[in-house]
């Protein structure tokens, strides 16, 4: 881990509630109170699971991404989400190369070695700009069209990108189904049982739960797993792996702001206010696509009736046994790879 960011560590988890509050605030909306654009050198666990970590300008980002398997072979690309990482594809990478994919797994905005360009730059984590990072990130590789497959944050991300840019996604897979929101929508209440799942949103719409989430980082997010995947008995080592994506210096800043712009309490760019006007008329996506849903899924999400109109194209829904949680790539990976192959078969 480089200095600066053992520095901006340092400095969050020493701040008082107070001043750490207001900083993260100030951070989610405005610029970082540092940048590193220089790419931050992989961890060697991360580097052996993956064949090694590479590093790319794009958009407004220096992206830190797995590319495994055949240069020129159909690609697939691997979305994650809070508060996971690239980890959570760890053994369905092997299993798509092994079929002759290309498979790009890229570290969010605010995860791992991903890193701002520039300190002028908002630490914005509205829906549509990760979905532009990651069209940013298939320009900058020369990708023209690729499966998107992703869960949480990741599924969002791919929605967007099929709903939007239908012309660069060749299939969907989406853990959760469609998950495209709006501020609006999001203003209407919901039954008791469903607003107490989505505790942390109310908990980072506050000062003092931006304070405690950097003052506790690693706590939170191992206890965010718990919950989410009651049955999964990860230990310490799996947690550890990806724990460490957590210490980028922007993560609490765009988690924070995440959440709050879902809310309404805090702004997104203007340049992206077009496509959030797009996003809000929930969009119907017309690719081939196969959506998925655990049968122990812990995190708050919708029931496949809900969403499955939104598919217009080649649709199916498959539905994972055996105890698996909401990580499902990472809990049930031969379900989530043979997704992949499936959908990308057209």
């Amino acid at each position: 881990m480089s200095d600066p960011i053992n520095a901006q560590r340092r400095k969050l988890l020493g701040a008082t509630t107070t001043l750490a509050g207001a900083s993260l605030l100030s951070l989610g909306l405005g610029a970082s109170a540092q940048a590193n654009p220089r790419p931050a050198r992989a961890s060697s666990a991360s580097a052996a699971a993956f064949g090694g970590l590479r590093q790319i300008n794009a958009g407004t980002l220096n992206i830190g991404y797995v590319d495994s398997g055949p240069a020129n072979g159909p690609v697939a690309i691997l979305l994650h989400g809070w508060p996971y990482d690239i980890h959570s594809f760890i053994d369905v990478v092997p299993m798509l190369t092994a079929a002759g994919y290309r498979v790009v797994v890229p570290h969010l905005r605010g995860y791992g070695t991903t890193r701002f360009l520039s300190a002028d730059t908002p630490r914005n984590g509205e829906q549509a700009v990760v979905a532009v990072d990651i069209i940013a990130l298939m320009d900058a590789l020369k990708i023209e069209r690729a499966v998107i497959a992703g869960f949480d944050w990741g599924a969002r991300t791919a929605n967007i990108m099929a709903a939007l840019w239908p012309e660069r996604c060749q299939a969907l897979v989406s853990v959760s189904g469609y998950l495209i929101g709006s501020q609006e929508g999001n203003r209407k209440p919901l039954p008791p049982e469903a607003e107490l799942q989505w505790w942390y949103q109310f908990y980072f719409a506050t000062e003092r739960g931006a304070a405690g989430y950097a003052a506790n980082l690693h706590g939170f997010n191992k206890l965010i797993w718990k919950l989410a995947s009651p049955q999964w008995q990860f230990d310490d080592a799996t947690y550890q792996r990806s724990a460490a994506s957590f210490d980028n210096p922007d993560h609490v800043a765009i988690v924070v702001h995440n959440y709050r712009w879902r809310l309404g309490l805090a702004q997104g760019e203007a340049q992206y206010d077009t496509l959030e006007q797009q996003l809000a008329l929930a969009p119907k996506i017309s690719i081939p696509t196969i959506t998925m849903e655990s049968d122990a899924n812990g995190a708050p999400h919708p029931p496949p009736a809900a969403y499955a109109k939104q598919f217009t194209g080649k649709y199916q829904h498959r539905d994972i046994t055996g105890g698996i949680g909401h990580n499902l790539p990472q809990e049930a990976p031969k379900a989530f790879a043979e997704a992949v192959l499936a959908v990308g078969r057209g």
